[in-house]
């Protein structure tokens, strides 16, 4: 079974450090509005300097978008390590479920965070195309699930565009509800609403009705 790189003493201590900037950053950016916040402000409120800033984070958008990459990660590897044999959807369904623990542990802070970032033109549209960049290299870990050589086909490109989507659409309903749903289930039916299809549309083994 594949599993990933060991990660680093430096690597470890590296992204605590980009965990702390981004924690007051958020903040500033929360307080102030996004817009009226520049990349001084946010070194300053850290207390690093403005070249120490731009070498955890390329822009202000990061500061409160970099968790989803680091999340991107950690969904690709589960999904790496998912057997071969199991169904795509399942797998996709699966390698989500850590996910799902971060909204159960804090739930009135994520659903700040979502909010703010639905509010920000810059931050919703920044995070969409985060999602959209994801996509091929989930795409590859999907038809790669326990150490297939198999190459990533069409159908695991639409498949990884479906369950974000499934995701996305579970997100904005949790939120609309103020995250009185369970997330965790409103999840379920929108995988299960697209699993229902992807059932009736495979074909009858034939001799079978």
């Amino acid at each position: 079974m594949s599993r990933p790189a060991p990660i680093s003493t430096r690597q470890i201590a590296k992204e605590a450090v980009r965990a702390q900037l981004a924690a007051v950053g958020y903040e500033l950016l929360r307080r102030e509005g996004f817009e009226n916040v520049t990349i001084d402000d946010l070194a300053n409120a850290a207390g690093v300097s403005r070249t120490t800033f731009f070498r955890y984070f390329d822009r202000k958008e990061d500061v409160v978008l970099g968790a989803w990459d680091i999340e991107a990660g950690r969904i690709i590897d589960e999904l790496l390590r998912r057997p071969a044999d199991e169904e795509e959807w399942t797998s996709l369904r699966r390698a989500l479920q850590q996910t799902v623990r971060g909204y159960a542990a804090d739930p009135s802070g994520v659903l700040t965070l979502l909010r703010f970032i639905r509010g920000t033109p810059a931050l919703w549209g920044g995070l969409l195309a985060k999602q959209s960049n994801w996509q091929p290299a989930a795409a590859q870990a999907l038809a790669a699930r326990g150490g297939s050589k198999r190459a990533p086909t069409l159908s695991d490109s639409v498949l990884v565009s479906a369950g974000i989507g499934c995701y996305t659409v579970a997100l904005e309903h949790w939120v609309a509800a103020d995250g009185q749903l369970d997330f965790e289930v409103t999840l379920d039916e929108a995988f299960a609403t697209i699993g229902a299809r992807l059932d009736a549309a495979s074909p009858t083994p034939e001799g079978q009705q």
